[in-house]
């Protein structure tokens, strides 16, 4: 599976971007697609992600109400819509996909497939 994550780039504090996360190789059936960011200086967060099997989807709370996860099986691709951007939102966005499931411990996304990021910076 490859993944190719776009959609960053530079926005006023407030304003709003999506992200796309696009497989090929394979489809997204399996599991979960989850967003992660990585802020300089910072650890890798987990931000949100769709479990296959039904579409349930789960944020971590400093996005949630503001962030939207949405998939289109035609496409093959996962959707971030991002909503009342905060300069603290700013970081690399990346995506991944894996066979385990939605969960935010490293036991589910270590044999994931990652995408390369896409830098959202987001100015006061």
């Amino acid at each position: 599976v490859q993944l190719q994550a776009s959609g960053g780039g530079l926005v006023r504090a407030g304003g709003s971007l999506r992200l796309s996360c696009a497989a090929s190789g394979s489809t997204l059936d399996y599991g979960a697609i989850g967003w992660f960011r990585q802020a300089p200086g910072k650890e890798r967060e987990g931000v949100s992600c769709i479990r296959s099997s039904d579409g349930s989807t789960y944020y971590v709370r400093s996005v949630k109400g503001r962030f939207t996860l949405s998939r289109d099986n035609a496409k093959n691709t996962v959707y971030l819509q991002m909503n009342s951007l905060k300069p603290e939102d700013t970081a690399v966005y990346y995506c991944a996909t894996n066979n385990k499931g939605c969960g935010y411990s490293d036991w589910y996304w270590i044999d994931a497939y990652w995408g390369q990021g896409t830098l959202v910076t987001v100015s006061s």
